[in-house]
């Protein structure tokens, strides 16, 4: 176990400071919250609007109105998991040059900037889940908001295997925050790849619409795609929509998009690395 700790310490350390810096930006936080309760409200009053103004919100629908607007709560909370961008941190490092550094440390340099990636993701989230909840979930039924509010997980079961379900999709939008990493290095620029990534994963994810609301004939395939496991799938697990062998299946495939992300991401670096050219003096 101590050549364990040992071998992680460099990782957990890059993870511990990154987080830590990452909590300093308090006025970010509060920024990127108080914009998402905004956008998270025109979303519920469209959703209202569409279910009183169509036959959906019958018994045969997907979700329901309910439904809807607590995966709306749900998807600004953890907004910050969508890979729609790069590690500034790496992109800044692409720049400058200074990426150079990571090739001359005693350590694994996938792993150490994984380990960054996720301690930046990871100090994100937090506080906007918790801000997020202490709005949609307490204050809104308090103000008298309560059908607009963000409801409760369908039973102790749901809410803990979505609580498994986040940790899973932290990891898995780090994985591919990895792959976003690695082909910023190989274009020297991160804009490009910025670019193309956003709109892909804002609705692949089901950010812009829940997926269970897609056309039946695509359900198959959308629930299977990698990025159904950063929000679809942690919501389904939270609405009782996948249980017992089925939540099983829904963790696994989180898991399997997981080790295939980090094995495509760790290919590719040691590929960009060998080539890297860094110029200055």
């Amino acid at each position: 176990m101590s050549a364990v700790r040992e071998l992680a310490r460099p990782y957990v350390a890059a993870f511990a400071s990154r987080f830590l810096q990452m909590l300093q930006y308090r006025t970010a936080a509060l920024a990127g919250f108080a914009t998402q309760c905004w956008w998270g409200g025109i979303k519920v009053m469209v959703f209202a609007a569409f279910y009183g103004g169509t036959a959906i919100a019958g018994a045969g629908s997907p979700m329901s109105l309910e439904q809807a607007i607590t995966y709306t709560w749900l998807a600004q909370g953890l907004l910050v998991l969508l890979p729609w961008l790069g590690d500034p941190e790496v992109a800044q490092a692409v720049r400058t040059g200074a990426v150079a550094y990571d090739r001359l440390r005693p350590v694994d340099a996938y792993a150490l900037w994984f380990a960054r990636s996720a301690g930046w993701i990871a100090a994100r989230l937090l506080p906007r889940v918790a801000l997020m909840a202490a709005f949609a979930a307490v204050a809104l039924p308090l103000a008298g908001l309560g059908a607009w509010a963000w409801q409760p997980p369908t039973g102790v079961a749901a809410g803990f295997a979505f609580l498994v379900s986040v940790v899973l999709a932290l990891l898995l939008s780090t994985s591919m925050v990895m792959l976003l990493n690695v082909a910023m290095t190989a274009a020297l620029n991160e804009r490009g790849i910025n670019a193309v990534a956003t709109p892909v994963v804002i609705v692949f994810s089901g950010n812009v619409l829940p997926l269970a609301l897609l056309p039946d004939a695509w359900q198959g395939a959308l629930l299977v795609q990698p990025l159904a496991g950063l929000m679809d799938i942690p919501a389904r697990l939270y609405f009782g929509q996948l249980a017992g062998w089925n939540a099983l299946g829904g963790l696994a495939l989180q898991c399997v998009w997981i080790v295939v992300c980090v094995t495509a991401g760790r290919f590719a670096m040691q590929r960009t690395m060998r080539s890297l050219q860094v110029q200055g003096g």
